[in-house]
């Protein structure tokens, strides 16, 4: 079994102008991952940064896997294996509203949320108990 170790070092200040800079820094691959990011508050700066870090892992596990898109495996008899594959859509957007009622009937409509999404496909075994976010 592969052991990763390593350490990811968030630092957040105020600036001058009231916002949050996050800068966070990963040891875990080399070389040495650098985020740096602003947020509207702490706890904002500190999401973008940890996204941007999941963003990366996340194109890495996809791509380490080198999947023919259209590839289908068939069993002896001829039929086609089903996989499980953990789906993971990703869409950010900045939009203007009256209100954040407003701002979430905006983003959902036309779904455009699908159709803009960054999408992962991450085949998985059937047993791995994934916890969704929800």
């Amino acid at each position: 079994m592969t052991s990763i170790n390593g350490t990811i070092t968030i630092n957040v200040q105020a600036d001058d102008n009231g916002q949050y800079v996050c800068e966070l820094l990963s040891s875990v691959d080399q070389p040495r991952d650098e985020i740096r990011c602003c947020g509207q508050t702490r706890e904002h700066a500190i999401a973008i940064a940890l996204e941007q870090l999941a963003s990366k892992y996340r194109q890495i596990a996809e791509s380490g896997q080198n999947k023919d898109w259209l590839a289908v495996e068939r069993s002896e008899s001829g039929e086609a294996i089903q996989k499980h594959y953990h789906v993971i859509l990703h869409y950010e957007r900045v939009g203007k509203a009256e209100s954040k009622f407003e701002a979430m009937q905006d983003t959902l409509m036309g779904n455009t949320v699908v159709e803009n999404a960054k999408v992962t496909l991450i085949e998985i075994d059937a047993k791995l108990p994934v916890q969704l976010l929800t």
